[in-house]
């Protein structure tokens, strides 16, 4: 625990990372499949001599300037920022392990923004042929930003077992590239360039709907039918790849999703089953308003069916990343790092020595009470703050999200201890060792933690 804690109340920094990510991912993802999208509307117009749709691309040029370059390029600094102070040792780990392609990474990122401005501010004022370059440019480079990206993405539920031959040892940047392209790296790719894709009909359909049917009829349809037409081969090839994807993951992983799916029957849903239905729901509802108003009656498709698919597309987005993050409960990096920032390497560590042993966060008061055994009353419940925002907050909060106060509730210490020191065991059957990590620690620390627990979840009136 050498970081400080950043305690968001209610919500939690799990869902202000989770707020940022849901549309920064559809922003993202639309900068790659919308350079396409408009790289090859533009070659289709002047091919066809279409100077009409020549104009209506220069509009939607801008705005995609704008929501890409400076909406897109904001979140993505607000996910660095929140990831940074939400899990510290898992961002830390990212970077020294990619640092190079975070690197390569960037360099693609500024030549695509470049490439953005360019093509935009030079819509007839250079040769046509020369334009026409500038938005290959601008597809090649977005496309390799997320062929980078994506690698230290699938990375995080799957290492690699080269890597991990190698973990803890600091030999880790000698396996940069078996851990790069790791067992979900190409099935990941080729889902998100669908989704890509995706995105870039949903946007062309979103710009292509204020175009007035009464004065320019054909140009509304030829624009919604043409956008509309990017999202159906996404989804016919999205099972496939899907199915491609979950064959690369860790049977534990995997069985969070079967797990639900065998219950079903009952009712019985884990998280990660029900995320993936909303997914597959939510999808399912954005093909069939595309294909029976856009597709079908590209006149009658207004601004409000493009907006509201546009909401749709988020929760699907929403929901899908959702299930990929719940996929690596209960690591943050499978088999090296759990969800709390604890390595796995140093569990056997801090059960012998202490969690707090060489935290910066005890006074030195506390610290001497730790070390003698001492600690009683407030100061115990003060340790045992410690331990809970080094441990548990990264996915509880006391009254909000997951809420600890009404997890515990109606538990007295006795209790509460019987619970964290089942916790701590993390038996090979124990119901908690799919979702939780471990509970590390001393039976001091452990004791403090639960009467702290106990504090919130029966609080005194006087609490």
């Amino acid at each position: 625990m050498n970081y400080p804690f950043w305690d968001v109340p209610f919500i939690g920094s799990t869902w202000v990372i989770g707020a940022i990510a849901i549309f920064h991912v559809m922003v993202s993802h639309f900068a790659v499949g919308g350079g396409l999208y408009l790289a090859m509307a533009e070659y289709k117009a002047r091919k066809e001599g279409r100077t009409d749709w020549l104009k209506h691309l220069k509009k939607h040029s801008y705005f995609f300037l704008v929501l890409t370059g400076v909406y897109g390029a904001v979140t993505g600094v607000a996910i660095w920022f929140a990831i940074g102070l939400a899990q510290p040792e898992g961002t830390s780990t990212l970077i020294h392990n990619f640092v190079f392609g975070w690197a390569i990474e960037w360099v693609f990122f500024i030549v695509e923004l470049t490439a953005a401005a360019v093509y935009y501010y030079t819509w007839n004022r250079i040769p046509d042929r020369t334009h026409q370059n500038v938005g290959w440019l601008y597809a090649i480079t977005s496309l390799l930003t997320l062929v980078i990206i994506n690698g230290i993405l699938t990375f995080m539920l799957t290492p690699g077992e080269s890597w991990m031959e190698v973990n803890g040892t600091g030999k880790e940047a000698s396996r940069f590239w078996q851990a790069f392209f790791n067992p979900t790296y190409f099935p990941s790719l080729f889902m998100r360039i669908a989704v890509c894709c995706s995105m870039a009909g949903i946007f062309g359909m979103l710009t292509a709907s204020r175009i007035d049917s009464d004065e320019k009829p054909e140009l509304k349809t030829s624009l919604v039918r043409w956008s509309a037409g990017w999202l159906f081969p996404s989804f016919l090839l999205m099972p496939i790849f899907f199915l491609w994807y979950l064959s690369s993951v860790p049977a534990d992983s995997k069985g969070l999703l079967e797990l639900g799916i065998t219950t079903i029957g009952q009712g019985t849903f884990t998280q990660v089953t029900r995320s993936a239905l909303v997914s597959v729901m939510t999808s399912a509802t954005v093909l069939a308003i595309v294909y029976f108003i856009a597709y079908q009656r590209p006149t009658d498709f207004s601004f409000g069916h493009a907006m509201a698919i546009m909401f749709i597309a988020a929760a699907a987005t929403g929901s899908t990343e959702y299930a990929r993050e719940m996929l690596r409960k209960p690591y943050v990096i499978s088999g090296h790092m759990y969800s709390n920032g604890v390595r796995k390497s140093d569990v056997e560590k801090f059960n012998a020595e202490g969690f707090l042993k060489n935290s910066p966060w005890l006074k030195p008061e506390e610290r001497a009470d730790w070390q003698n055994g001492t600690a009683t009353g407030e100061r115990q419940k003060d340790i045992g703050h410690l331990m809970f925002l080094g441990q548990c907050s990264s996915c509880h909060t006391v009254n909000g999200y997951r809420p600890m106060a009404s997890l515990i509730a109606g538990r007295d210490a006795t209790a509460i201890q019987a619970l964290l020191e089942t916790l701590h065991k993390n038996a090979a059957e124990s119901t908690y060792r799919k979702y939780m990590p471990p509970l590390v620690g001393t039976a001091t620390e452990r004791k403090a933690l639960a009467q702290y627990l106990a504090s919130i979840g029966n609080p005194s009136p006087t609490h």
